[in-house]
């Protein structure tokens, strides 16, 4: 008997167990049906379900079937998906970059240094808070969130041409929150969701979670590929799409306003709802198109957060939404979290009044752009090779020479302490394993380009 097939049909069941496609109790299909979707004898099957059964992960009830066994492990994202390199895992550049020390060098990771960030507005901003009243330091905020910080970012999305009025805004408690409440809002587990590729890897992670099918279009310099788009559309029927607007994570493309038509009538025809990640728009010079103004919030939430110019640690996030979804999502955000941060949300509203903020935001934008040249330069001279100047942001995204794979490169310079982002972690099709991204701000001495030159030609184990 064809043990390989046997194995395959047992992870078949095993993953769909994991990603609770399959729950505890359940019925699985028949011999005869799942031999037929599968391809596989039916005797296959058979041995596959019986090897389950002794292993207790399924349960024979004659003449009725076999079920899910009702005690199932808890849920491990890492089994969820097809298994990978760890190097290209979506979760691994994360806990590389959150768990390194601090002589770790972290180009890979993305955020900026603490010293890039506006650290004298935010002890300011603290000293501020300190003297505030009790209400402000020991009460829940408002399910909304702090009224004063909610019209300051309806100002703020006025100026790139989103109309959004305080009551369709809702604060979170991060960027990653406010995809996780609109995930619970939209999808159910087993829905499809379409990603970019390459996209930001936690988009990745956070889907897994959620128990999803992703599919996955190619990104160019100008936005998604639209015919493929059209086509994934088409075929696919996927209830979601998360994207980012203006800088591309990870390739720091910028959406082109005939993309930006041709995607929303795209949407329109085909009923989806698009989700707007606007994390990086204090990079921009020059503000470019944002799906969400083009379509008035109609099918397109925006959603952003501070983490990337003011800090890390001060969790804050906001969700822009048309008005009949604000209540719904509003419930979600009570039953997980109840009461919203309001230290944060005061501490971000005092960092962002302050009379020197738009100061601050001039300066970051000249010293990225003067990285960005520099950087770039350097890694040109040891062979790695951006596929684009970004107009604005932290990212390179850059092909890698030679035979290895940016994975292999990845795991020699952790050895010597650098921590990189390897391109298939990315990639939700796995096409990006000559790819690397790399953010400029965090590249301030020599030894990251003597230690990636030496990853280059160093032999590392696994295959490309």
């Amino acid at each position: 008997m064809d043990t390989t097939r046997i194995e395959m049909v047992m992870e078949q069941i095993r993953r769909r167990i994991a990603g609770r496609s399959l729950l505890p109790g359940s019925k699985l299909p028949s011999v005869r049906a799942h031999a037929k979707t599968s391809g596989v004898s039916v005797s296959t099957v058979v041995e596959a379900y019986d090897r389950l059964v002794a292993e207790g992960v399924v349960l024979s009830r004659p003449g009725s079937g076999f079920y899910v066994a009702t005690q199932t492990a808890p849920l491990l994202l890492s089994e969820v998906g097809p298994k990978l390199d760890r190097a290209i895992d979506p979760f691994w550049v994360s806990r590389q970059s959150l768990e390194a020390t601090d002589n770790t060098e972290k180009p890979g990771c993305g955020w900026l240094p603490p010293d890039w960030l506006p650290e004298a507005g935010l002890r300011r901003g603290l000293r501020a808070l300190s003297r505030a009243s009790g209400i402000a330091l020991a009460e829940y905020g408002s399910p909304l969130g702090l009224p004063p910080l909610r019209q300051l970012i309806t100002r703020r999305m006025a100026e790139k041409g989103i109309e959004a009025p305080p009551d369709q805004v809702i604060l979170t408690e991060s960027g990653t929150q406010a995809i996780d409440l609109l995930c619970r809002y939209l999808i159910d587990p087993g829905d499809t969701v379409l990603l970019d590729d390459p996209c930001y890897f936690n988009f990745q992670a956070l889907l897994r979670a959620h128990r999803v099918q992703v599919v996955s279009v190619p990104y160019t310099p100008n936005g998604p590929d639209i015919e493929v788009f059209a086509s994934v559309l088409a075929e696919h029927r996927p209830r979601l799409y998360i994207t980012n607007s203006a800088v591309h994570n990870p390739t720091g493309a910028t959406l082109s306003p005939v993309i930006a038509h041709r995607v929303l009538m795209l949407a329109e025809q085909h009923g989806l709802t698009i989700v707007e990640d606007d994390i990086f728009a204090d990079f921009e010079h020059v503000p470019g198109p944002r799906l969400a103004a083009f379509d008035g919030l109609n099918r397109v939430i925006h959603i952003g957060s501070f983490s990337k110019t003011l800090s890390a640690s001060a969790r804050c996030g906001f969700i822009a939404a048309k008005k009949d979804w604000i209540d719904g999502i509003v419930d979600l955000k009570i039953a997980t979290t109840f009461g919203g941060g309001r230290l944060n949300a005061e501490l971000v509203l005092s960092v962002l009044s302050d009379g020197g903020h738009r100061k601050y935001l001039e300066g970051l934008r000249m010293r990225l752009a003067r990285a960005r040249h520099e950087v770039g330069a350097k890694l040109r001279e040891i062979g790695i090779v951006p596929l684009l100047e970004p107009q604005a942001g932290m990212f390179l995204w850059c092909r890698v020479p030679g035979p290895r794979s940016s994975a292999q490169v990845a795991r020699a310079a952790l050895v010597d302490g650098v921590v990189l982002a390897p391109g298939n972690a990315f990639s939700p099709a796995q096409t990006a394993g000559d790819l690397m991204r790399f953010n400029v701000s965090q590249i301030g001495n020599s030894r990251v380009f003597e230690t990636i030159q030496r990853s280059l030609s160093q032999s590392c184990s696994g295959d490309r």
